[in-house]
């Protein structure tokens, strides 16, 4: 009896030093670095050096970059973790907001302030919306869509295309990546309108 228990207790320990240990993982640390890039982001774009919009620009793209890669590690090598599950959309999230609110300032203009709008009350729409669906236990219903991810990807191009040049609608560059904003702008209201399309037979039912 003795030896069975303290076997039962090694093997929690076991237990409990492999669930800390898988925060740990590759995807895991690849989105911890995405949020602390957030920051870094901001101090660079407002440094007074002659390449600062580049180098903000590539930060954001390699940013970017990890929230596919993260993803594609977490499911290749079947890393996924409640930890990464909620870290992932926070870190892209944070991301986006935060950039365009920079981005917002420093072009001054209503036309990057409208979709910079759009893009963040539709995320704090949906988020309250997944919150509350999972809450009722539908969590599913409003899964991440191929249009959604669409829309993040437009959105990435967009935003790196602005950063990477000083504001300014004499730059021909600037004017494409409002282009393709307002491009992210309408796939943001697609994909929100199907988030809710989804919902709505639940929402009605409350």
């Amino acid at each position: 009896m003795g030896r069975f228990i303290v076997t039962k207790l090694d093997s929690e320990r076991t237990l409990d030093n492999k669930t800390k240990h898988t925060i740990y993982t590759i995807p895991n640390i690849l989105t911890m670095m995405r949020i602390v890039a957030i920051p870094v982001i901001v101090l660079v774009y407002y440094l007074p050096f002659e390449s600062k919009y580049i180098v903000a620009a590539l930060l954001f793209a390699g940013a970017a970059f990890t929230d596919w890669l993260d993803g594609f590690l977490a499911r290749r090598w079947q890393q996924g973790s409640a930890l990464g599950a909620f870290l992932d959309p926070v870190a892209d999230k944070l991301m986006v907001a935060v950039v365009l609110v920079l981005l917002v300032e420093s072009h001054a203009s209503a036309w990057l302030a409208i979709p910079a709008v759009v893009i963040i009350g539709r995320e704090i729409t949906i988020s309250a919306l997944r919150e509350w669906m999972a809450e009722v236990g539908k969590r599913a219903s409003v899964a991440v869509s191929y249009v959604g991810k669409v829309k993040t990807s437009v959105q990435m191009l967009a935003i790196t295309g602005l950063l990477a040049n000083p504001p300014g609608l004499d730059n021909p560059v600037v004017i494409a990546a409002y282009v393709v904003l307002y491009i992210a702008t309408a796939l943001t209201l697609w994909s929100m309108a199907v988030y809710l399309k989804a919902a709505w037979p639940i929402l009605k039912e409350a």
